[in-house]
């Protein structure tokens, strides 16, 4: 489960998005009262529908003419309310599994623009959210401009450990591209996941498997030397020295405290580096 927001206000990603594993997800927005992220995932969590949960926040709320709010379960039931008093162009479209909306809408074909491309979208919760928000500035997106944005993902089931759960966080608290770099963002956040995995192999010694993922990696961002170079240390493990040493190259090129690392490896158990690997790759190198 997913929310994504683009706006023109600073740091959106610390008032719109909420979202717990095996609870829902809730947008608050437009005059924003914060409240409704955290309570409405508590009334949800204490077994309320996402129906029941908007009736009692909008209910307490004087405002709520004021307020745009969606809420969805981890069932996929979604709800939406857009009160009279947003600032037009407001609305919002509910469908099987989803709810998109929108306010200052520089014209009224934003969010069934947003809608269809969920529809039509495919892959992964990131992508598939990174297509609405681009479908909305397509469409005409917020009429005073842009300048920042924000994804939350977290699983659908609770897995028994939270740390794990919250699946992709990211925020662009001002940028005059947000979903340009959100974007970025998100190709660089993959990459990373696919190196933290690559990394855990390393160090069971699972070369090959830990090799195709830093290469994965390494395609994914190229420009990332902290990604090129455990992809090189992957190659040395396995004594691949001439496939490691331009990698190696190319890292110490962005920064040369790398090298100082690559000798620190054969001091530690946790890699399957020997002494005479990392002298014979430093040696191939060279000193440049």
């Amino acid at each position: 489960m997913g929310v994504a927001v683009q706006s023109h206000y600073f740091s959106v990603g610390s008032t719109v998005p909420w979202a717990e594993s095996g609870v829902g997800a809730v947008a608050t927005q437009s005059m924003v009262d914060v409240s409704y992220g955290p309570l409405g995932l508590a009334l949800m969590k204490a077994g309320k529908t996402p129906q029941q949960a908007m009736k009692a926040l909008t209910a307490a709320d004087p405002r709520f003419q004021s307020r745009q709010v969606a809420m969805l379960d981890f069932d996929g039931n979604a709800v939406a309310h857009t009160g009279r008093d947003c600032i037009p162009e407001a609305g919002h479209t509910v469908g099987k599994g989803f709810s998109v909306q929108a306010n200052l809408m520089r014209n009224r074909r934003v969010w069934p623009a947003m809608a269809v491309a969920f529809r039509r979208s495919k892959g992964p919760l990131a992508h598939r959210l990174m297509a609405v928000l681009e479908a909305a500035e397509e469409a005409g997106g917020d009429i005073r401009g842009k300048q920042s944005a924000a994804m939350l993902i977290v699983n659908v089931r609770p897995s028994g450990r939270p740390w794990m759960d919250r699946v992709l966080e990211l925020r662009v608290e001002d940028n005059p591209e947000p979903l340009k770099e959100l974007r970025r963002l998100i190709r660089i956040r993959e990459a990373f996941t696919k190196e933290d995995i690559a990394e855990d192999l390393l160090a069971q010694g699972k070369l090959a498997k830990a090799r195709q993922l830093f290469e994965e990696a390494s395609k994914q961002a190229p420009e990332i030397d902290e990604i090129t170079f455990w992809r090189a240390v992957s190659l040395l493990g396995d004594n691949r020295v001439e496939e490691a040493v331009p990698l190696f190259k190319s890292a110490f090129d962005v920064n040369k405290d790398w090298r100082s690392v690559l000798r620190s490896l054969s001091r530690t158990s946790a890699f399957s580096l020997t002494p005479e690997q990392v002298q014979r790759a430093l040696r191939r190198i060279g000193r440049r």
